[in-house]
């Protein structure tokens, strides 16, 4: 082991920016995760292969990019299911889901590296994840570090092992999909930048006392809700209506805990009535994305797993 190569406290300031890297490329907090940690083990056992020709850093990101790479190439598109399915038909309790494994999470913040800072905190919008996804993961990777962390195109070179020719080759090709990628997620990136917090505030009231028609009454004509792991969502106010009246037995009676996701954006996080009646368990996190002071959009992230990575409680006194 070459003792000078793994620099202990060198990659641990690194990490914060590899985590975001990760999870840009791979849509999920676990697999990002999973991702580093890998990243860590095969920096250290490979330490005497660091010839010192490029930085610690550009090494450390190659050998990340390859693991994501790797994965991404044996994994599906991870998408959101506004941009996989029509809205509901039919106002019936959700049944049909899929595998963690096909959704992008949100995530919490990855840390208080200064560098991580000043990455742009808009690539980190669900919807700027979801759109990434569509590009293929060479590509994906270039704009990522061009275009996220502004690196150059010889450092990006470096990294994916690419001339530089390629490496703009490649970046031209991923700005034109992206260009030409039509989502439905991505029309949320013409929302507010935060919403309002009064309209957050009244949210929480009127959930919380589950009174629909003061609940509905904040959304626009067209807004919607999804609900990951679930392929349903709903669309327009009298079928959020419905479908809220239709789950009243499953929500009422549930708070909020506020939190933040994606890189400082408000959400809450929902605890709902558990089995045993003295307490309040973890449901989903409510990313809420609003429109000239209305809801627009409402992303219920159905996962309990979530809570202990924003390091929610497992649990509320009711």
């Amino acid at each position: 082991m070459n003792e000078t190569a793994f620099d202990e406290p060198l990659f641990a300031s690194l990490k914060p920016g590899l985590l975001s890297f990760c999870y840009r490329m791979l849509g999920s907090m676990d697999d990002a995760d999973d991702a580093v940690q890998e990243t860590s083990i095969r920096v250290w056992q490979s330490g005497s292969t660091f010839r010192q020709e490029s930085s610690f850093k550009t090494w450390v990101y190659r050998i990340a990019s390859n693991i994501c790479l790797d994965k991404l190439r044996q994994s599906k598109r991870r998408a959101l299911p506004i941009d996989l399915f029509d809205p509901a038909a039919a106002i019936v309790e959700p049944r049909d889901t899929r595998p963690d494994a096909s959704w992008i999470w949100p995530s919490p913040d990855f840390g208080g590296n200064p560098e991580d800072r000043l990455v742009r905190k808009d690539t980190l919008q669900l919807c700027f994840i979801a759109l990434l996804q569509t590009l293929p993961p060479r590509q994906r990777a270039v704009l990522i570090l061009k275009d996220v962390f502004e690196w150059s195109s010889k450092q990006i070179a470096d990294t994916l092992a690419m001339s530089p020719a390629a490496v703009n080759s490649a970046l031209q090709r991923a700005r034109e999909t992206m260009d030409r990628t039509q989502l439905r997620s991505d029309e949320l990136s013409r929302m507010d930048a935060q919403p309002d917090p009064q309209l957050l505030s009244r949210y929480v009231e009127a959930f919380e006392r589950f009174d629909i028609a003061a609940l509905v009454a904040l959304f626009h004509e067209e807004g919607c809700m999804l609900m990951p792991p679930f392929e349903m969502w709903i669309r327009g106010k009298d079928d959020l209506s419905a479908f809220y009246s239709l789950t009243r037995w499953h929500c009422e009676g549930s708070r909020f805990v506020p939190v933040t996701v994606n890189g400082g954006y408000p959400a809450l996080a929902q605890y709902m009535p558990g089995k045993e009646n003295d307490s309040l368990v973890p449901w989903g996190i409510h990313v809420i994305e609003t429109k000239e002071d209305r809801i627009l959009h409402v992303q219920n992230f159905i996962n309990a797993e979530l809570f202990s990575r924003f390091g929610l409680p497992e649990r509320l006194d009711r």
